[in-house]
């Protein structure tokens, strides 16, 4: 099989897309794959690094609002599309998948206009602009959660979940634990607000601090992201509680998340597929700053399913999460509760799901 496949700006977008790569050359070592992607974005330099040929467009995204950029975005999404256009017309794919992140619009509008197998793919329980504009087009609509089903044309679209949860779901929880030696015999929370960290949520923890000394049942896991890292040590400095890890970052979180009871993050969309796939209860901080308020919408459908508990940013401080995070682990049965919910909304075997999908789309 000869894929072509976009994704990008954030790794909610890219990570998805790597992990599909893998399960196809998995199953078909003879696989070519060409990512097409922007130099902006974070692709530009993940994908390299993962051995995959790269191309790159000049793109934008459109504002929500009327503004003379649009004007500017149209110019430039005709331009990238003549680009991709050109780059799928040499490479001679049999299907091209988006997987989001206003790049793959030129890409899988190209690759339809060609006459070539599309699929797209939605992380997040509300849809972003691009995959609702591409799903004129694209045969095929592969989504995560059930709730983004009715965004979307019926009769093109399928539950498939997120393939970075495959990825995640093979993970060896006792790799993770003992790659942070940690003391046996307790409840382990992790705290850790996205790859870069989040201000809002490290104030929270430092305020938790002083209470952690008496939950000695409970071990706290917490990653404060780099650029916070030295500013927390300081600020900690002689009065770190025997119960309490910080690291800057951890490079093997699917084995560290398999490995622990309670997450408390943000609600990114492939994060959410990961402890979906692990069946992990959670406490959701999303963030107010991305586009659409999908991190709030994704943390309330897991909610709603009983699978998270969701502490808005405006109202969060140290003694909400610590009350929360007890709350929940020193009620047996609300765990269990949760921890069910959250494993029947994970699909772990979503990359071969996705891949099945790519197979019939091209026999169509």
């Amino acid at each position: 099989m000869k894929i072509v496949i976009s994704g990008g700006g954030t790794g909610g977008h890219i990570y998805p897309a790597l992990a599909l790569i893998n399960e196809v050359k998995r199953r078909e070592p003879n696989s070519k794959v060409l990512y097409i992607g922007t130099q902006a974005g974070l692709e530009s330099n993940l994908v390299p690094k993962s051995h995959i040929p790269f191309k790159s467009v000049s793109i934008t995204g459109f504002k929500r609002t009327v503004s003379v950029d649009n004007f500017m975005t149209i110019f430039r999404f005709l331009k990238a599309t003549h680009q991709a256009r050109r780059y799928i017309k040499e490479f001679k794919p049999d299907v091209v998948v988006g997987t989001g992140g206003y790049v793959c619009g030129p890409v899988v509008y190209a690759a339809s206009s060609m006459h070539i197998p599309t699929l797209i793919h939605e992380q997040n329980v509300i849809p972003g602009l691009t995959n609702k504009f591409l799903s004129r087009y694209t045969d095929r609509i592969a989504v995560s959660f059930a709730g983004s089903s009715e965004y979307f044309p019926s009769e093109k679209t399928v539950l498939t979940g997120n393939p970075r949860a495959t990825e995640v779901s093979l993970s060896d929880g006792r790799r993770g634990r003992a790659s942070l030696k940690l003391p046996g015999g307790k409840k382990y929370i992790l705290i850790v607000g996205g790859s870069q960290g989040a201000r809002p949520i490290n104030d929270a923890v430092l305020e938790m601090i002083p209470m952690m000394k008496d939950y000695p049942g409970y071990y706290f896991i917490y990653v404060t992201g780099d650029s916070h890292y030295a500013t927390v040590m300081e600020l900690i400095k002689g009065k770190t509680p025997s119960n309490l890890l910080v690291r800057p970052f951890i490079y093997n979180m699917p084995e560290v998340l398999a490995g622990i009871d309670l997450i408390v993050n943000r609600a990114g969309a492939s994060f959410l597929a990961e402890i979906t796939a692990l069946g992990l209860p959670s406490i959701l901080i999303p963030s107010p700053y991305v586009t659409n308020n999908h991190q709030e919408k994704n943390a309330r459908w897991l909610e709603s399913e009983g699978a998270a508990s969701v502490i808005l940013e405006t109202e969060l401080n140290g003694r909400k999460l610590m009350n929360e995070i007890s709350s929940i682990l020193s009620d047996r049965a609300r765990e269990q509760a949760m921890r069910r919910a959250s494993s029947s909304l994970g699909l772990p075997d979503a990359a071969t799901k996705v891949y099945k999908e790519l197979n019939a789309i091209t026999k169509l």
